[in-house]
């Protein structure tokens, strides 16, 4: 039984934590940031917006410049 009740006590302080966290946010933003996964991807971003109608504001993938070498990490 005690079990049980630590459980439902889990979840109820986990849904307050995500409720306190979002409480500033509003529904634009919230879709707005779902949207931030295709912004790296002009072609991803085109397909994105044709499937579900809304609008990914994407950015060109940096280009290394001449002289400079690429490090990866």
């Amino acid at each position: 039984m005690m079990e049980v009740f630590l459980n439902i006590l889990g979840v109820v302080f986990l849904w307050l934590a995500v409720e306190y966290c979002l409480r500033h946010q509003t529904a634009e933003s919230l879709d707005d940031a779902s949207m931030v996964p295709f912004a790296d991807d002009p072609e991803v971003a085109r397909r994105v917006e044709l499937a579900t109608g809304k609008t990914v504001t994407a950015v060109a993938p940096e280009v290394a410049k001449p002289g400079w070498g690429n490090l990866d990490m």
